[in-house]
This record gives structure tokens, sequence and C-alpha cells, in this order.
């Protein structure tokens, strides 16, 4: 234990430099373009029924709006989880991600309005 009327030593800092090709392995940035993906296809989702239904849609949404905002942290994890299982392939992931987050969607809508 130690005695608090030492002085305490100052340890020097140690400086390592790394070179470009020896930097940390890190995890891939594809995550990020997947989680943007989703987000962006969750708005496209949430615009074709206003496309479809009109003014009608506004005021649907207006009663179910919390179904509809809780679906945007899942579109964007449905990014994400695609984007890592694909390795950023993005000819596959991007058609992938705007599926599944296409039928999520419209599944919520179909079962809220009932059809």
């Amino acid at each position: 234990m130690p005695n608090a009327i030492q002085p305490k030593q100052v340890i020097p800092a140690k400086f390592i430099t790394v070179l470009a090709n020896e930097s940390n392995a890190e995890e891939p940035g594809y995550g990020f373009v997947g989680a943007m993906a989703g987000f962006i296809f969750y708005w496209l989702a949430f615009s074709v029924p206003f496309f479809f239904y009109g003014a009608n849609a506004l005021f649907f949404m207006l009663y179910t709006w919390p179904f509809f905002l809780a679906l945007i942290p899942v579109s964007v994890l449905i990014g994400l989880i695609f984007s890592v299982l694909l390795n950023g392939r993005l000819l596959w992931m991007i058609p992938c991600i705007g599926i599944a987050v296409f039928c999520l969607f419209w599944s919520v809508f179909a079962l809220l309005t009932g059809w």
C-alpha cells in the first residue's frame, strides 16, 4: 500500500509508431453502408402508400405512427445484418435490404389495415 507522504513518481509516456501496412485489424466499414441503405429504404417504403392512396394514407399514418416509427431501427438493423452477412457485396446487399425492408413495412401496413 503506498504511503500518503511519499512523493508520486511520474512515468514517462511511450509513443509507438505503426506503419500503414501494420495497422490494427479493425472491422470493415461496410456496416455503415448497410445501415444507411436500410434507413433510406425505410423512407422509400414509407412514401409508397402515399403514392397509392394519397391523403387517405396520411390520415391512416396519423393514427398508427408509433408502429411505423418502431420500424426505423429494425430496418437499420436489417441493413446492418445483411451488410455483415454478405461482406459488403453491394450488388447482393442493396437488393436484399430493399426487399426485406419493403416486405417488413408492407406486412405491418397490411396487418394494421386489416387486409
